[in-house]
C-alpha cells in the first residue's frame, strides 16, 4: 500500500490547500490578551475573530481529511493485473479476519486526537495558574477601612487644612495619603465638608495648594479608631497646583488649566460618633457652584489621565474594584 500523500509513481498527492484561517485565528487570540489589559471591546473582537476564523480553520480541516481517500485512490491508479495472495489463503493458512475484529479507527486519527489532547491539557496547566496568579487578586480583597480624622472640632469652618493620614496604618508611610478639607457647616442641619484629593487627575502627581502654609501650626493627633493624622491649616487657598506638569485647578477642583482631562477626585464621608470619617473616594467631572451648594458631577474612581465622560471614555480599559 503506498502511503497517505503519495501515488503510485512517487508524486505527493494534493493535501488541503494553504489557509490564511490560523493567521485569524491566531489574531484573534492576541486580541483577547491585549483587551484584557486595554479594554472589554477588544476582548470581544478578539473572541469573535478566533470564533469565526477558527470554525473556518477547522472546516478546511475536516475538508482535506475527507477528500483525502479519494486522492489516495485516484493516485494509485489502474489496479494492478495480479493482486497478492490473500494470507488466510496461503500456507500456512491464516484464520479470515472477521468484520467485527477490522480497525474501524486508523492509527494516525489516534495520534492526531492524542497529541492535541496533550497538548491542551499541558498548555492549560501552563497557563490557567499563570492568568489566575495575575488577575484574580485585582478582584479579591480590596477596598479600604474607614479612616477616622477625628473630632469636627480640628476642621474650623470655612478654612482649608492640610490633612495627611494612612489609608492601612498597619502597612506603614507607602500607604500615606494627602487630602485638603474644608468645613462648609451645616447643610440641612449635617455638617457639609469638601473634601479633595491631592492627586492630580493629569498623572497622579502630587498638587499643591494655592495659599500660605502654616506648618507651625501643625497638630498631629491619634484618633479613636487608632490612625495617626497631622493636620496643618492652610490660609487664603484659592487654588491648586501640580508642580510637575503645569496642571491648574480651582477651589473646588475644578480643572482651570494644563494637560488634566478632568477635575480632582474627592472622597465621600461620614459623620460617626461626632468624628469626621472618610469612607471612599471617586472622580469627579465637574463641580457647578461652591461648599455645602456644589452640584458634583462624580463617577466611579478612574487613573489619572482616564476620561470619566465625553466619546473619549469607550477608550479606556475597564478597572477592577478599588
Amino acid at each position: 500500500m503506498n502511503p497517505v500523500g503519495v501515488n503510485a509513481g512517487g508524486e505527493s498527492s494534493h493535501g488541503p490547500p494553504p489557509s490564511l484561517w490560523p493567521v485569524g485565528f491566531a489574531v484573534g487570540i492576541v486580541c483577547i490578551l491585549v483587551g484584557l489589559i486595554v479594554s472589554w471591546p477588544a476582548v470581544a473582537v478578539g473572541a469573535a475573530l478566533t470564533v469565526i476564523f477558527g470554525f473556518l480553520w477547522i472546516r478546511d480541516v475536516s475538508r482535506g481529511h475527507a477528500s483525502l481517500p479519494q486522492a489516495e485512490t485516484e493516485a494509485q491508479g489502474p489496479p494492478e493485473p495480479a493482486p497478492a495472495l490473500p494470507a488466510h489463503k496461503g500456507a500456512p493458512a491464516m484464520p479470515e479476519t472477521t468484520p467485527a475484529e477490522a480497525a474501524t479507527f486508523p492509527r494516525s486519527k489516534f495520534l492526531e486526537g492524542a497529541t492535541l489532547g496533550l497538548g491542551a491539557a499541558i498548555g492549560a496547566v501552563v497557563t490557567v495558574p499563570a492568568v489566575g496568579f495575575a488577575l484574580v487578586p485585582a478582584f479579591v480583597d480590596q477596598g479600604q477601612p474607614d479612616i477616622d480624622l477625628g473630632p469636627i472640632d480640628n476642621f474650623p469652618q470655612g478654612e482649608w487644612v492640610i490633612t495627611h493620614f494612612h489609608l492601612r496604618p498597619a502597612e506603614g508611610d507607602v500607604t500615606r495619603r494627602v487630602a485638603y478639607i474644608r468645613y462648609n457647616g451645616l447643610s440641612d442641619n449635617k455638617p457639609s465638608f469638601t473634601i479633595i484629593s491631592n492627586r492630580c487627575a493629569h498623572l497622579g502627581c502630587p498638587v499643591q495648594p494655592g495659599g500660605l502654609i502654616q506648618p507651625d501650626k501643625t497638630k498631629d493627633q491619634k484618633t479613636s479608631g487608632g490612625q495617626e493624622i497631622s493636620i496643618t491649616p492652610v490660609v487664603g487657598l484659592s487654588s491648586f497646583t501640580c508642580p510637575c506638569h503645569g496642571g491648574s485647578y480651582d477651589s473646588e477642583g475644578n480643572r482651570t488649566a494644563g494637560p488634566p482631562v478632568r477635575g480632582l477626585d474627592r472622597w465621600t464621608y461620614d459623620i460617626k460618633n461626632g468624628n469626621l470619617v472618610l469612607v471612599t473616594n471617586y472622580s469627579v467631572s465637574t463641580v457647578e457652584g461652591t461648599g455645602a451648594n456644589a452640584v458634583i458631577n462624580k463617577y466611579r474612581l478612574t487613573g489619572p489621565g482616564q476620561h470619566v465622560d465625553g466619546p473619549e471614555q469607550i477608550f479606556y480599559p475597564w478597572q477592577p474594584p478599588t
